[in-house]
């Protein structure tokens, strides 16, 4: 009594489609967030120097509580926690 190979899909073939369908998520997830990282790159870049060419230091009128702005300076230790 010989069994003959079975021609149904195999648990490696629906595993190989499952791995590739994720490879390629992947793939495509990675891209976006590198074009991504790659504008608000020269977004930032651009802000700098048009900062540079109206005479204003980095850090200058920004943020309201930076210490350049004359704000109270960040407080101590791990957020959360007060000083004794």
């Amino acid at each position: 009594m010989t069994e003959t190979p079975s021609t149904d899909l195999a648990p490696g073939m629906l595993a190989f489609v499952a791995f590739l369908a994720l490879a390629i998520a992947l793939w495509l997830l990675m891209r976006n967030m590198n074009a991504r990282l790659r504008r608000m790159s020269y977004a930032r870049r651009a802000e700098l120097e048009r900062e540079e060419q109206q005479g204003a230091r980095p850090g200058e009128g920004g943020d309201p509580a930076s210490p350049a702005a004359g704000g109270p300076p960040p407080a101590e230790g791990p957020p959360g926690r007060t000083a004794p």
